[in-house]
């Protein structure tokens, strides 16, 4: 039977750097003080990179996991207390460990997702894996969840709905049931053209009604009815060239005024 004087320390690779904490921490501001403080990170390095393996095959490469990491770690030495007595891996670990968290919390996510979303969706996942013991064979309920969390059940029901957003869905994914290849892509709407000629001729109605009744009826007649110039000058016994100037005259007018209100 092992002894307990015999098990493996947790953070076995944990540096002797107290006299070095101290000894920095009377330092002033300068070449020496930043020496012994790279001394210090260097020396706690292999365990802030341990720290990082903890969270491989996340979707994040180990490489960033652990530069995420020693970022965790020289915040942690530049904030650690020696006075108050407490060792400093007591202080990095968790530092460390936040740090890499936070990562994953704020530049993992495909979209982004508010704050108190990812928080809402962390206490479910946590409430469902503990909940799960205690009743095996099924999920727990949105209730079950809610009550042993104090959430609400729409707080539940979010950060259920964010369980399932942690990455997004590509658009030239299969979707489920199809045949030959039918795509999301395949799903999505295209912008309707008719909207642009809705919004353009709801701009244009005020200036029309300023027009004289001959350039509104020209321009009924050319544009409503679709008649041609020639038809529409004798309609009104006038010339097909008179009609093209005037067409022209109220079109160039409609427009000047149109932009000008839309600046």
């Amino acid at each position: 039977m092992r002894t307990q004087k015999n098990r493996k320390h947790p953070h076995d690779d944990a540096p002797d750097t107290t006299d070095a904490f101290r000894r920095m921490a009377a330092l002033p501001d300068g070449a020496e003080r930043r020496l012994l403080r790279q001394e210090i990170v260097y020396a706690w390095l292999p365990m802030s990179e341990r720290l990082a393996g903890r969270f491989r095959n996340r979707g994040e490469s180990l490489e960033d996991l652990r530069q995420v990491a020693a970022l965790g770690l020289v915040k942690a030495v530049d904030h650690y207390d020696p006075s108050r007595g407490h060792a400093f891996e007591s202080y990095a670990v968790p530092t460390v460990v936040g740090e890499v968290k936070r990562h994953f919390r704020d530049h993992m996510w495909a979209l982004h997702v508010p704050r108190r979303v990812q928080d809402l969706r962390n206490r479910v996942r946590v409430a469902r894996r503990d909940l799960a013991q205690s009743i095996p064979g099924r999920d727990p309920s949105a209730a079950e969840i809610a009550q042993y969390t104090g959430m609400t059940e729409a707080e539940v029901r979010e950060g259920l709905s964010a369980l399932e957003s942690f990455t997004a869905l590509s658009l030239d994914a299969e979707t489920a049931g199809s045949d030959g290849g039918y795509s999301l892509r395949d799903t999505l709407g295209t912008p309707d053209p008719a909207i642009d000629v809705l919004v353009d001729r709801e701009a244009v109605k005020p200036e029309l009604s300023k027009l004289s009744q001959r350039e509104q009826r020209i321009l009924y007649l050319r544009f409503f009815r679709d008649m041609t110039q020639s038809s529409i000058a004798k309609d009104l016994g006038i010339s097909q060239m008179h009609v093209s100037r005037l067409i022209s005259r109220c079109c160039a007018h409609l427009r000047e005024q149109v932009m000008q209100e839309a600046a």
